[in-house]
């Protein structure tokens, strides 16, 4: 059998050693921390695990059709249940907005909230993103290989989304032309970190990831950690070996191709190695100086957001959070005027998970709780304990005046800063989703699966098609199938025949879909 070595068990290296383990190919995966998931981790309390990365699923389209190429379905291993109300939005005014997964109670809820030309003003706004997301989901959200060709024929079919795609032009002017009122362009503007851009730099393309969102988000039984752990499973009851706590020192390589990874308990033999990590990691010489060159330097040149992120468990007290909240900055530019300065923003938009909350109950006792703060990326790995303080303050301090205040607040080693995320994740300078957004080209210059070093190739939130867990898990199952493809190609075993004249189908045939089955 071909042997494969899968470096990072985050949710893009689980989806391939997934894929190419049912298909019958020996995967081995490393992973330097104790637990599968990567960035889609948890932090322990005295209430419990608490989700200390995503919080929810989205696109659960996307990843059903990963769990059904490995001959397996997405509900046969977790249980997600879909949320009613998306997020409940909280500005400095006092005012107070919640989103739905139904489009009509967002458009009426948007009118009692703003007037009836703000709900007008939305539906357009929702059309535009629905058109963007349907003329991109194949041609580059989808597909192995981004193609402009095929994008602007989706576009050409239609016409009235061309000037969402006008160079130079970003979500925070398109959604001053499409809203009136300011603190709708705010909330639709934060949908540009959800992939680490700033509003006023990510291009107006990226607006589809309001309607992303908007087709239902769901939260999984037991935090988003139980769907990294089955996945695991899933690879391991095919013959997956994970060698978790376990790093990848070096890619070895000999003749101009992979032949395998050196740990610290010596040389792994691999025919194909899929690097789940931050391609700049490469980039910078991490994993031996013949991998410098396989990532162009324009690939990670351009960081995306990094953040502060509070885990802790504590009673709330006076406003009662709903499951998902976003409090936000008084002056939204400042933010991110801050955070382009490399500083950590004084007046910060905060997001809110309340793990324990369910749609109509809140639970006694101490709940956790995860509250994300945007961040520039930092190149450092020790983080600053004056930083640590001033943003314990300014957190807590804004939470009290919007009417959010704990039992007690947590310290300050309840805090993930930029740094801990470098340190964590070697390369990656902080950056929690790879490659930064901004600009039009910028979903092009993202590194593919293969890559001009024969035998590695890439997956993750820094590869196509990007960062999010959908996107990542994608980028998954492209690496894989390329794997299989070309190791297919290459392999004498697959073109033996038994005694008798009988051709012999590989277990990679055998098990495993067609390409066009799920593509």
């Amino acid at each position: 059998m071909d042997e494969v070595v899968v470096i990072g068990a985050g949710v893009g290296g689980l989806a391939a050693a997934m894929r190419l383990s049912t298909a019958g190919l020996r995967v081995t995966v490393l992973d330097r921390h104790p637990a599968p998931g990567g960035k889609m981790r948890v932090v322990d309390s005295l209430a419990g695990p608490i989700d200390a990365g995503p919080t929810v699923l989205t696109l659960r389209h996307f990843f059903e059709s990963i769990f059904e190429a490995c001959g397996t379905s997405l509900d046969a291993h977790v249980t997600l249940r879909p949320l009613e109300i998306l997020a409940r939005h909280h500005w400095q005014d006092g005012s107070s907005l919640d989103l739905y997964a139904d489009y009509d109670r967002s458009r009426d809820a948007i009118a009692a909230f703003a007037g009836a030309e703000a709900a007008r003003q939305f539906a357009a706004f929702h059309r535009n993103a629905a058109g963007l997301f349907r003329a991109f989901e194949a041609p580059m959200m989808r597909a192995a290989e981004p193609s402009q060709l095929g994008a602007g024929l989706s576009v050409a079919r239609r016409p009235w989304l061309v000037p969402s795609l006008t160079p130079g032009r970003s979500m925070a002017t398109a959604l001053r032309t499409r809203f009136r009122d300011k603190r709708l362009r705010q909330l639709f503007g934060r949908y540009a970190t959800y992939v680490g851009g700033y509003p006023a730099a990510t291009p107006a393309l990226l607006s589809l990831i309001w309607y992303a969102e908007s087709q239902g988000v769901w939260t999984v039984d037991g935090g988003m950690h139980a769907l990294a752990q089955a996945m695991q499973g899933i690879a391991e009851r095919a013959g997956a070996g994970f060698r978790l706590g376990t790093a990848a020192e070096s890619v070895v390589t000999e003749g101009g191709r992979v032949t395998g990874v050196r740990t610290a308990d010596g040389v792994i033999p691999a025919d194909a190695v899929l690097f789940n990590g931050d391609p700049k990691a490469l980039r910078d010489g991490r994993l031996g100086a013949d991998l410098v060159s396989v990532v162009p330097q324009a690939a990670v040149a351009r960081r995306s957001l990094s953040a502060y992120v509070w885990t802790f468990a504590a009673r709330p007290t006076a406003l009662q959070p709903h499951r998902h909240s976003v409090f936000f900055a008084a002056d939204p530019q400042a933010e991110f005027d801050d955070i382009a300065a490399g500083r950590m923003p004084s007046d910060p938009t905060l997001y809110i998970h309340a793990q324990d909350r369910a749609e109509a109950a809140s639970p006694e006792g101490a709940e956790r709780f995860e509250i994300i703060v945007n961040g520039p990326p930092r190149q450092n790995t020790t983080p600053d304990p004056e930083e640590a303080r001033q943003c314990r303050k300014i957190t807590f301090d804004m939470l009290d005046r919007m009417g959010l205040s704990f039992d007690t607040r947590p310290e300050v080693t309840a805090l993930t800063a930029p740094e801990d995320f470098n340190r964590m994740f070697p390369g990656s300078d902080g950056s929690l989703y790879g490659l930064s957004p901004n600009g039009l080209m910028s979903a092009f210059r993202r590194p593919r699966a293969r890559t001009a070093l024969p035998g590695l190739y890439l997956c993750g939130g820094g590869a196509h098609p990007g960062a999010g867990i959908p996107m990542a898990s994608t980028s998954g199952l492209h690496a894989a199938e390329a794997i299989m493809q070309d190791l297919a190609s290459t392999s004498p075993s697959r073109r033996t025949a038994m005694p008798g004249g009988m051709s012999t189908a590989s277990r990679m045939t055998a098990n495993g879909r067609s390409r066009s089955s799920h593509s």
